[in-house]
């Protein structure tokens, strides 16, 4: 397949554009600046200079293309204006855009967070939603637009955590998470897994459903978690701003659908490979 990928230069971006070539996809990148993008030669990654915010850039980087995986978001850091900008308009200019170039699919990278907090309670991709901060507000804000837009094959795919292939994304959130409770457990996926879930929803001819949790095994708690990169336990300090990431995601209906089986099951299984 030819793939359009957006957020190329991301975390999640980055990791998947590399393994969907490697896969034997035809790969191009949307990015705002070319000389960001750096994949290995033997990627053969064409890039696509665009930018969401400017819908008449994004013409040119979807024709051609048979699918496209929309990765592109802007989270930390962002004011509620700016997440409703990137993650909510810049969507439907590129849906805009993909559905008037007869893109054959169209996948949305969202996140398990749109079901606000849930207590811990395992949640499907049929229960309801109320996220309380401005991430998670602009990106169920697009899955509701891009779900209903016509002639556009859509498919959802909610990430947890992501983690793995040398990303330091776990000690990176270890000064916003300090106060959290140290029990409070997170659902997370290793980037290997985030490829292989994208990859088998692009390949599917036709999956049953149109919104996929993708998540491993097992959730560990944030004292496992901060271990992981040596870190001592949060300390719970504030336990109120950690309640908005209080979701764990059930995983069952990609396993069951697409046969979908993380290569890391657990947190330890990817310490253990050194991954």
């Amino acid at each position: 397949m030819k793939i359009l990928v957006t957020g190329a230069t991301g975390k999640v971006g980055s990791r998947l554009t590399q393994r969907l070539a490697e896969r034997g996809h035809e790969v191009r990148a949307l990015v705002r600046e070319p000389s960001r993008a750096v994949f290995p030669k033997a990627a053969r990654v064409e890039l696509a200079r665009g930018d969401l915010l400017d819908a008449g850039s994004l013409a040119p980087a979807v024709r051609g293309v048979d699918a496209v995986v929309h990765c592109a978001a802007f989270f930390r850091g962002a004011t509620p204006e700016q997440a409703h900008a990137v993650n909510d308009l810049g969507t439907q200019h590129l849906a805009a855009a993909a559905r008037a170039a007869s893109v054959k699919r169209f996948i949305f990278t969202s996140t398990g967070l749109v079901h606000g907090s849930t207590g811990g309670r395992l949640v499907g991709e049929d229960d309801p939603c109320a996220p309380t901060v401005a991430y998670p507000v602009s990106k169920l804000a697009a899955e509701r637009f891009l779900l209903g837009v016509e002639g556009l094959d859509v498919r959802v795919l909610r990430l947890p955590f992501v983690y793995g292939d040398g990303d330091p994304h776990i000690a990176e959130v270890v000064p916003m998470m300090r106060g959290f409770p140290a029990a409070q457990r997170m659902s997370i996926a290793h980037h290997a897994d985030i490829a292989q879930a994208v990859a088998r929803l692009l390949e599917a001819p036709s999956p049953k459903h149109h919104i996929y949790n993708v998540v491993d095994d097992e959730a560990p708690d944030l004292a496992t978690l901060f271990a992981s990169v040596g870190e001592p336990p949060p300390d719970g300090s504030n336990a109120d701003f950690a309640r908005a990431f209080d979701v764990l995601l059930d995983g069952r209906r990609i396993r069951e659908d697409l046969g979908f089986k993380p290569g890391f099951p657990r947190l330890a299984d990817a310490l253990a490979a050194g991954a």
